[in-house]
């Protein structure tokens, strides 16, 4: 079995060591491994359990995770203060079963997207304690990652030459609710939101240093490349054409591999570089790569060995 040198998205949450406990809205039932958060109860039991996540990879010769924290703990509503003391326990918790797996795993400190401030001082925070990878939800109802107010996030984390995950959270479209859509469909749109956003807001190129990574392939954003390009060609309202060609920018992002199709695994190394994608599980979830060797083995060789082993060494530094 071919080692995977590292999985860039994999979840947990810490909710064993009482860290999250006493915060309104939130209830753990240790006996069942029942998290509460809003009313929403969590029951994949997965989540909860470093230990299933290094026996997962182990049975799966995953070398090592970044782990990072789900969008059922997102909590988008928060103000600021109970915001900041959300994400603080998360990030809390991550770190000390980072540091019980330091072999296998390394978090990814969580950053509140709905309010940038606060998602700056956590970033400069870490940052001086020697941490420069991060997570952070790939926007929401009215979040836009080109707005000024993001302008501080960018430069911290590219004077870190950071590493951002973008993950999708809930979508508020209720044409969604019906079929499973607001997974099947509105998270891959997310994340091509963001990514538009970052392009055409000039912020990927102002920040060469920041390594931004979408997840799920991207979502819908390597079959939009095309209609993005034409666009800025056809100088279309509202396009700086002082930016380089959105093609061109696109290429200064990296994605990870879940796609769950081959001729969208081959659109996302056309449009990002076959070179920019790397492994991602979504574990425990099962609209992930629960079964990664068995869910890829029709790619091509070279290019699974590139995901599995080579591209985390290029593109992170990781090996």
């Amino acid at each position: 079995m071919q080692t995977i040198a590292l999985d860039v998205h994999a979840h947990l949450i810490p909710a064993r060591d009482g860290r999250l406990d006493g915060f309104a809205g939130v209830s753990w039932d240790a006996g069942t491994e029942k998290l509460t958060v809003d009313g929403h109860g969590i029951g994949l039991k997965n989540l909860f359990r470093p230990e299933a996540l290094t026996l997962w990879m182990a049975d799966n010769a995953v070398a090592h995770a970044w782990i990072s924290a789900p969008p059922p703990v997102y909590r988008p509503e928060l103000g600021p203060d109970e915001t900041r003391r959300w994400s603080e326990a998360l990030n809390a918790g991550l770190q000390a079963i980072a540091a019980a797996h330091a072999d296998r795993l390394s978090a990814l400190f969580h950053l509140p997207v709905e309010h940038p401030a606060v998602a700056v001082e956590i970033a400069r925070d870490r940052i001086a304690r020697g941490h420069s990878r991060f997570a952070m939800p790939a926007g929401g109802a009215g979040v836009m990652l080109s707005d000024p107010v993001f302008a501080p996030l960018w430069q911290v984390l590219d004077e870190a030459s950071a590493f951002l995950f973008l993950h999708p959270g809930e979508s508020c479209d209720a044409r969604l609710d019906p079929f499973y859509l607001a997974n099947l469909l509105g998270n891959p749109t997310e994340t091509a939101i963001a990514s538009a956003h970052l392009v055409f807001g000039g912020i990927l190129e102002r920040h060469p240093r920041l390594t931004v990574c979408l997840a799920h392939a991207g979502g819908t954003t390597a079959a939009l490349a095309g209609r993005f390009e034409r666009g800025y060609a056809t100088d279309r309202p509202g396009l700086d054409q002082g930016l380089e060609p959105p093609r061109r920018t696109l290429r200064r992002l990296c994605v990870d591999c879940i796609a769950h199709d081959r001729a969208g695994l081959a659109l996302a190394a056309e449009v990002f570089g076959a070179d920019r994608i790397l492994f991602g599980s979504d574990w425990p979830f099962p609209m992930g790569l629960p079964k990664p060797h068995e869910q890829m083995a029709g790619i091509e060789p070279g290019f699974r060995r590139a995901i599995f082993c080579d591209n985390a060494g290029t593109v992170l530094g990781e090996g």
